[in-house]
């Protein structure tokens, strides 16, 4: 019985020298894939390698140009070109600009000839005594030829130009087309698009027939109807920003010129045609 148990215990201590011989084995190997690991880290250099590589990236990156979202007013603001100028109390238009030609250019630069208010700010033109209206356009100066006359109206520009038959250039000006909602008629009331031709033009008595709702009787002085009730007129609300019902107004100043020399209605010398109106679509919506 004694010589059992002096067995047992002898083989006991060889499975624990065995075991710990295994473990250290075990732990020796573990120590050498860290090392290995370790070694395989990025050094100091690397890591200077891929700053100088991200920093290369950065550098190369194509720069977005912020693209002017108006042509107008204080969106000119720190343009080239142009100054901008704060209206105080106590000012107004005759008060800042006393000559009406350039008064009327900084307008139309403006898009409205409203009353200015105390705080706005308002696009001035450099070299306001040297330069026309023409100089200012948000046109081309010069377009293909054309049959007949013809008046453009970009809204995203606020503003109309008037080609004669050559595709010169004559005039231009501001206006104000259709907002998106009209709460009055509880719906939409943008401009309509596309291409047109004035089929009837009225005096400076011209008026609404609509509006205001239920009464009629606004003011459409110089009226030019293209496509049904839709007219380019005169209008003392050119305030800078789509708001009207639909028709496009004008600085009435700008209705009468076209009304009187520069639009046509039909007849047998324009082959009973009358001057082109296109309206462009909108391309923002603000």
């Amino acid at each position: 019985m004694k010589t059992i148990k002096l067995i047992f215990i002898l083989l006991l201590g060889v499975a624990q020298v065995a075991y710990s011989a295994q473990e250290q084995k075990n732990t020796s190997k573990a120590q050498k894939i860290t090392a290995k690991t370790v070694k395989s880290e990025p050094t100091q250099k690397n890591t200077s390698e891929i700053q100088t590589i991200t920093a290369k990236a950065v550098k190369t990156a194509p720069v977005q140009k912020t693209i002017p979202k108006k042509y107008y007013g204080s969106g000119l603001c720190g343009t080239t070109g142009y100054y901008c100028v704060r209206v105080k109390k106590g000012d107004n238009w005759q008060k800042l600009w006393p000559d009406p030609i350039q008064r009327h250019i900084v307008q139309e630069v403006n898009r409205t000839d409203l009353t200015v208010k105390p705080g706005t700010l308002i696009a001035v033109p450099l070299n306001l005594t040297k330069i026309t209206l023409l100089d200012l356009a948000p046109f081309p100066k010069q377009l293909k030829p054309f049959p007949i006359k013809m008046v453009i109206v970009d809204q995203d520009k606020l503003a109309w130009g008037a080609y004669d038959r050559s595709g010169k250039l004559v005039n231009w000006g501001a206006i104000s087309s259709g907002k998106n909602y009209c709460p009055d008629i509880n719906k939409p009331c943008t401009t309509i698009t596309g291409e047109f031709y004035v089929f009837e033009k009225r005096d400076k008595k011209c008026n609404s027939k609509i509006f205001p709702v239920g009464k009629g009787g606004a003011i459409m002085p110089y009226c030019m109807f293209f496509y049904r009730g839709y007219a380019l007129h005169g209008s003392l609300e050119v305030t800078g920003f789509r708001d009207s019902h639909g028709c496009v107004r004008m600085f009435s100043s700008d209705a009468e010129w076209l009304n009187h020399y520069f639009i046509e209605t039909p007849s047998a010398a324009n082959n009973y045609l009358g001057t082109k109106v296109v309206i462009e679509k909108l391309t923002s919506f603000d």
